[in-house]
């Protein structure tokens, strides 16, 4: 029996593995998951886990009473709960119910101007607090705003501005809108950044580009290289933008795609500054970085991301399928997903969204939107970081104690109970839970404030150690001097 678990243990180790080099898992566990479930310990080694999120079926346009989805791009929820859905090669809007039964309206044309107007490929689609419907229009090259039942409202066109290069081609894919009604749009081939655009479809400039580090090498080669040469150097273009989401103070999470594998998402604030925290291990890219060859090598490829709330996001890689989820400090929370052709995997995923307690995801290849269950994992670790995030950290330590009988090895959730207890002042109980998180810089803090603790319950102690050896040196001094004073004298009568 022992040699048997230790066979099948080891089997799934090897699965998780081999789904992150080579192929999708394509395991069922009890909860009738396509894949195993997995994290990173601080090593960057992989453990198993439970999972957090478990699939619960799939929305197509034929389940919803309508024409099926063809290589549909994005999708939004809206503040009123309705799912709109940019069926880009039906050149349509979909709007689905909130329990994604049946097709609320489906948005083809519009009337503008006395004439009808019509959408070519949108590719990306938004929802305003003020309920207007944004859709990056993009063979036609512009973003129309609607109301949410379909009547015009506005255009925003081609920008006319001395920041922009003159054969610039303005070609939206992807548009969301904060609390003052700015949208931000991503141009495809537009490496300068996100274009800005006032509530009334003024351009303000670019937002949050990624500078390219480059060698003084490479500065010195880029001197003397020929045009032709230059021009096939991708290396000095800065990064394209593929997905965004804006979070309820203003602040835009933009995903792109990294070469490196560290950094996928920026946190960007107002003034365009990338203001993430990237946790321990300075990584917010998805997957760690795989040095073998294949179609699944390589750095996670993030294509998308979505604001939980209480500082959480998830971010969708297209690569292998998967969903990262991340709290306000970057400490990468779970992990789940796969490409496949199981229910649960995806073949093209293109767009991540929340709906309550359900993560969605939007397939192209299929034309399919499919659904994601929270489980009783992943709902423990949402309401122990959302705890946290609210400043109430010693209400999450039981909360994590229940994590930990799920998966005990869970360092997430013992320096959560270390950082709870190092709040509340027990610094020694903290100490003991931050060493099995394996959480050196908390640990730190707790030592030093245990070791201070310590220092002031004996300061009497102390003090009166202190005292009697300053006596006791200041007795001996004087005895041996006597001392001293007196075998002179004798030496001296001698």
């Amino acid at each position: 029996m022992k040699n048997r678990t230790l066979f099948r243990k080891t089997a799934a180790l090897l699965i998780t593995l081999s789904a992150l080099i080579v192929l999708p898992v394509q395991v069922v566990h009890a909860e009738d998951q396509p894949y195993d479930t997995y994290n990173y310990d601080y090593r960057e080694n992989i453990v198993l886990t439970p999972a957090a999120y478990v699939p619960e079926g799939s929305v197509t346009g034929q389940s919803l009473g309508t024409t099926a989805f063809r290589e549909p791009q994005d999708l939004c929820v809206a503040p009123d709960g309705l799912i709109y859905v940019a069926d880009t090669q039906n050149n349509r809007i979909v709007v689905v119910s909130k329990d994604m039964k049946s097709t609320v309206r489906i948005i083809e044309e519009f009337e503008r101007n006395g004439s009808t107007d019509h959408f070519n490929q949108p590719y990306g689609v938004c929802v305003s607090e003020n309920e207007e419907l944004y859709v990056a229009d993009s063979a036609n090259k512009r973003i129309v705003v609607l109301t949410p039942e379909g009547d015009f409202v506005r255009t925003i066109e081609k920008p006319q501005s001395e920041v922009l290069e003159e054969n610039f081609d303005f070609v939206p894919i992807k548009v969301t809108v904060d609390y003052a009604d700015r949208a931000y749009v991503i141009s495809k081939n537009a490496f300068e950044g996100i274009l800005v655009f006032e509530s009334d479809g003024s351009f303000t400039g670019y937002f949050g580009t990624i500078d390219v580090k480059i060698t003084l090498w490479e500065k010195f080669w880029r001197k003397i290289a020929t045009k032709e040469e230059r021009s096939k150097q991708q290396l000095y273009i800065p990064t394209e933008f593929t997905g965004m989401d804006v979070d309820t103070g203003g602040f835009i999470y933009a995903t792109n795609i990294d070469s490196e594998g560290k950094q996928a998402v920026r946190r960007l604030n107002p003034q365009g500054k990338d203001v993430i925290q990237k946790g321990e291990n300075e990584n917010v890219g998805g997957d760690v970085r795989i040095y073998l060859n294949g179609d699944y090598s390589g750095p996670s490829e993030i294509t998308d991301v979505v604001y939980r709330g209480k500082g959480m996001y998830s971010l969708l890689d297209r690569k292998r399928g998967r969903i990262f989820t991340y709290d306000k400090e970057g400490n990468l929370l779970y992990i789940f997903g796969g490409i496949g052709t199981q229910e649960g995997t995806f073949t093209t995923p293109a767009a991540i969204e929340t709906a309550d307690d359900q993560i969605l995801v939007l397939d192209a290849y299929y034309g399919a939107i499919l659904k994601f269950a929270k489980t009783e994992y992943g709902s423990l670790i949402d309401q122990a970081v959302g705890l946290r995030y609210d400043g109430d950290e010693t209400q999450a330590i039981d909360i994590w104690k229940r994590v930990l009988i799920l998966d005990e090895n869970n360092e997430l959730a013992n320096t959560g109970i270390g950082k709870a207890y190092l709040t509340a002042g027990e610094n020694k109980t903290a100490m003991k839970y931050l060493k099995l998180g394996m959480n050196r810089k908390y640990y730190s803090v707790a030592w030093k404030r245990y070791r201070n603790e310590i220092l002031t319950k004996n300061m009497n102690l102390f003090m009166t150690g202190i005292l009697v050896l300053v006596v006791a040196g200041i007795v001996y001094k004087k005895f041996f001097k006597k001392k001293l004073q007196e075998k002179k004298k004798g030496g001296a009568k001698g």
